[in-house]
């Protein structure tokens, strides 16, 4: 089994870091529903920003620890101790900035589900609730930012929330399957299957 994970060829991002390969072949791309994935995936890529992904990756379990499994609800009730606490643990990024930007996104979270019945049919809109498929991608045309990436950040952005600018958000869309980017000679490329 070890020796056939090696043999597929992967998005040249996942480089061999076992962490990473385990995300790319059971995560990344995948299309996610579910609110509470859809939450900690947002809340986990703003944490990221300014960082690489397999440092968020790898602190995960931490962050699902110190953010109470990623509870809209209680997250949205942190005070400033909670804070404090938060800025103690080595096993989250210490990033005041960040962590208040997840309290506050948490409480524009509940206003969007109260608002759409579920965070899912809201940020699906995005992509017309199905996942693009991007064409031939490779190491040098990945894109950034897109239409719709931008789009989302702007209504994200005006309904409070914080650290969604279109780069996060366009990874938050990779990584929650509503654009399949994997790349040209990846063994889950939708179109070398097709």
């Amino acid at each position: 089994m070890r020796k056939n994970r090696k043999l597929k060829k992967r998005c040249w991002w996942c480089g061999d870091d076992p962490t990473y390969i385990a995300y790319h072949d059971k995560e990344w791309g995948r299309p996610i529903r579910e609110d509470s994935r859809l939450f900690e995936m947002l809340i986990l890529e703003g944490f990221q920003a300014g960082l690489s992904w397999i440092t968020v990756l790898k602190k995960r379990p931490n962050f699902r620890k110190a953010f109470l499994k990623f509870n809209p609800n209680k997250i949205s009730k942190f005070k400033a101790a909670d804070i404090s606490r938060l800025m103690k643990d080595p096993g989250i990024i210490r990033n005041r900035l960040k962590i208040k930007a997840a309290i506050t996104n948490a409480r524009a979270y509940l206003e969007v589900k109260k608002e759409f019945g579920s965070f899912a049919k809201y940020i699906w809109q995005f992509t017309d609730h199905r996942t693009i498929r991007a064409q031939k991608i490779t190491r040098d045309n990945i894109p950034t930012r897109t239409a719709e990436s931008d789009a989302m950040s702007k209504d994200l952005q005006k309904r409070g929330f914080k650290f969604v600018g279109t780069t996060i958000c366009y990874a938050f869309m990779q990584a929650v399957g509503m654009v399949d980017d994997h790349s040209e000679d990846c063994f889950l490329n939708k179109h070398r299957r097709a």
